[in-house]
């Protein structure tokens, strides 16, 4: 977070460290209004005006409707939102910071508001956190427990056996390594891993992490991000190991460390689309057959190459298993494979939801909001060199 922005931000503040009495802040989401959260934010920033509007969305929350008001953004200082956007700076003159209620924001950008204007942007990277450990490990030990046969066999009615069962693995002594330790991974890559990092070594597991900075300090291993109290890795001082780099060998040095579960944390750039093909899923399966997670986008992976590495038998090298809450494209086609392979778990984009999401991310504009008076440094800001 540069001086400059800190600059831009606190121009209008008045002398003393108050709120700015012009500034207004403009929610945009997809939901009821959270009248909760919005009193909150009055009640500990009253000079802030605050205006809120239920948004439409098409297919999905990442295309909001096409016919908002020409003059919807018109006096918004701040705008809070998934994906309605003004369409340029004209319709919104004095907007100088927008807050996504999202953990990335490649859905946006190709948008002009991103390209074509220096507003801040930030994320609510961070509030995912606990929901989507929760995600990895359920959908790991239920494919390791065999889940999805216990099911059939209820379904059937059907009294099976250990034997057919077969093999069950705990996690104590796997290794666990986790491809962008941002806040998932942990802040400055995706965001919740940490989170998943605790969780994991408490069952025994051993977790690596990759960074595409290195982290060879003890002051670079923090978290800076948003945290939910009480959880996740703020020292950074969970992982055994820590590998870094942006090119293919680095890759693949943290890949060839006897890896049992990979996941993936890291954002979608046009320099991580199919980070993994190939030459990758090669090395995860036949060092350790691995079981593959993907919390970030389906384009992180070349997803031809997932599924035949997923079909592939276990002793030619083959991957043992995926849970797949991404996909590509988004949804999936009803005739892709994936639908079909009996190693994989299918979820529709859905691991980072919860009751808690929208109160989280409001968090995070409030904690912005207060570090704006104060004169400090935002959580959470979007670099558009690096597209996170």
């Amino acid at each position: 977070m540069s001086a400059s922005i800190i600059q831009q931000l606190s121009s209008t503040l008045e002398s003393g460290g108050a709120a700015p009495k012009d500034e207004h802040l403009v929610v945009a989401l997809p939901w009821a209004e959270p009248t909760e959260e919005l009193e909150r934010l009055r009640e500990r920033f009253p000079h802030v005006k605050t205006s809120y509007r239920q948004v439409k969305y098409l297919a999905s929350y990442w295309s909001a409707e096409g016919d908002l008001p020409a003059d919807f953004f018109q006096t918004a200082t701040i705008l809070a939102t998934l994906s309605a956007l003004p369409k340029s700076k004209d319709e919104a003159p004095s907007l100088r910071l927008i807050h996504f209620f999202s953990a990335g924001v490649d859905h946006i950008i190709d948008e002009p508001i991103y390209k074509n204007t220096d507003i801040t942007l930030t994320t609510s990277s961070g509030i995912h956190g606990p929901q989507i450990a929760e995600w990895v490990i359920l959908t790991a030990l239920a494919h390791s427990h065999k889940l999805p046969k216990l099911l059939e066999w209820q379904r059937e009615k059907h009294w099976g056996g250990l034997q057919a069962i077969g093999p069950v693995r705990d996690m104590v002594g796997q290794k666990l390594g986790v491809l962008g330790y941002g806040s998932i991974g942990r802040q400055g890559l995706l965001a919740p891993l940490p989170e998943l990092a605790r969780v994991a070594k408490a069952m025994g597991l051993d977790v690596i992490a990759y960074t595409a900075r290195p982290r060879s300090t003890k002051e670079s291993r923090k978290d800076a991000g948003f945290i939910v109290p009480g959880t996740g890795d703020p020292d950074g001082d969970i992982p055994s190991a820590w590998f870094s780099g942006v090119e293919k060998d680095q890759l693949h040095q943290f890949l060839r460390q006897d890896i049992d579960i990979l996941v993936i944390s890291v954002p979608l750039t046009p320099g991580t689309t199919h980070l993994l093909s190939a030459a990758e899923l090669d090395i995860l399966g036949k060092n350790r057959q691995a079981f593959i997670s993907n919390i970030s986008r389906g384009q992180i992976v070349q997803q031809g190459d997932l599924i035949a590495a997923l079909k592939r038998p276990l002793e030619d090298g083959g991957l043992r298993g995926a849970a797949l809450d991404v996909t590509d494209p988004e949804p999936l086609p009803p005739e892709s494979e994936l639908w079909h392979l009996p190693n994989v778990i299918i979820s529709p984009h859905i691991s980072g939801g919860g009751t808690a999401y929208v109160d989280r991310a409001f968090q995070v504009l409030e904690e912005n909001l207060d570090r704006i008076e104060k004169g400090k440094a935002l959580l959470n800001v979007v670099d558009r060199r690096k597209g996170y």
